[in-house]
């Protein structure tokens, strides 16, 4: 008694993925532009809500290879303990929102400016304020 076997032979070829490409490698847009777009959404949309509580934020620095935005706080934000909050819950999310090129935000305090109270001289217009 003979049998014949018949043997299936599957070819399977195995590849390593590719490389994960830096995350703005295939940017179509420059560094300007996204400098441009960053700079409306902060003076545009963050800044009045920051300016109503005495702060001041400013984009410092984008980098395109990882595309961290450096943010430079200053007035009643410099030094303030709340600042980190406000930096991560509202500028970080409405920046990666809007700009998908941004992965991270983050902030750096104004070194000529440190003192993130109030003061009293808000009632110095009024000179019967006493």
């Amino acid at each position: 008694m003979w049998f014949k076997y018949t043997a299936i032979y599957l070819t399977v070829e195995v590849r390593d993925p590719p490389p994960k490409a830096n995350i703005n490698m295939c940017m179509e847009r420059t560094k300007d532009e996204i400098i441009e777009q960053i700079n409306h959404i902060v003076e545009q949309h963050i800044q009045p809500a920051v300016e109503m509580h005495g702060g001041v934020v400013k984009l410092e620095d984008f980098d395109e290879e990882s595309g961290r935005v450096l943010m430079l706080l200053s007035g009643s934000c410099s030094g303030c303990a709340s600042s980190s909050i406000t930096l991560k819950m509202g500028v970080e999310n409405m920046l990666k929102h809007y700009v998908p090129e941004v992965t991270s935000v983050e902030g750096m305090d104004d070194p000529n400016f440190n003192n993130p109270y109030y003061t009293n001289d808000m009632m110095d217009w009024d000179p019967e304020y006493n």
